[in-house]
């Protein structure tokens, strides 16, 4: 995600608290530095201040939305606890307003409840990577229509990967929304992901899990034939 915040020991209480949540953050102490981080990444939600140096964040909010077509989600810090700036927020481009001096829980927990949102989290819909399905409505999933058995941490795994496809994900993103800080003793991690590529991808002609050394994991589509 990114935070986009001019008050240097602001900033940097907020980045290390949601550092220690879990959440990887870029930085922008301005603007235009946000602008440009913003159009130039793919982020899961912007922390977007109000008033900033450079380019203030509703013109920021407003230009990501109509300029730049970037539906990310926007959190809007601010000191103004006025209705008539709030619904301004909102009317630039905003999804969410939190007025400062604000607690760090709520600010991680209003960032996950919009994450999730935009993921389609919140939906009974299915996931589908290539000719892979999960529904989450029955916990199943299939493959070319063949049902496929899964423990229930594979099958949060296969969750995630299918929700992020085709983007990276880290081992470190992975352990972290499946224990948290309940971290298990042994390299649970890798057994539960052989486990998943031997039901998901060994008796099928061609791999959709795959795994980026020194990187991560990726669940990535056939092409198009």
């Amino acid at each position: 995600m990114l935070l986009v915040e001019d008050h240097r020991q602001l900033a940097e209480t907020v980045l290390d608290f949601l550092a220690s949540v879990g959440f990887q953050v870029d930085y922008a102490a301005d603007g235009l530095s946000g602008l440009h981080l913003a159009s130039s990444n793919n982020y899961d939600a912007i922390v977007l201040d109000i008033m900033l140096p450079g380019m203030d964040g509703m013109a920021l909010c407003q230009t990501l939305r109509q300029d730049k077509a970037i539906a990310t989600p926007i959190i809007m810090l601010t000191a103004r606890d006025q209705l008539d700036d709030k619904l301004q927020g909102f009317q630039h481009g905003a999804d969410d307003y939190l007025v400062k001096p604000f607690d760090l829980p709520e600010l991680a927990a209003r960032l996950v409840a919009l994450i999730r949102r935009q993921r389609g989290e919140l939906s009974p819909g299915q996931l589908q990577v290539g000719d892979l399905v999960l529904d989450p409505a029955t916990l199943s999933v299939t493959r070319e229509n063949t049902l496929i058995q899964l423990s229930p941490t594979c099958f949060r795994i296969l969750k995630i990967l299918m929700r992020e496809s085709p983007k990276l994900v880290t081992r470190e993103m992975l352990e972290q929304e499946l224990w948290g800080d309940m971290m298990p003793d042994s390299d649970s991690l890798r057994s539960h992901l052989y486990k998943l590529r031997q039901a998901v991808d060994k008796p099928f002609a061609l791999p959709l899990l795959h795994t980026v050394p020194g990187q991560g994991f990726k669940l990535v589509p056939p092409p198009s034939r």
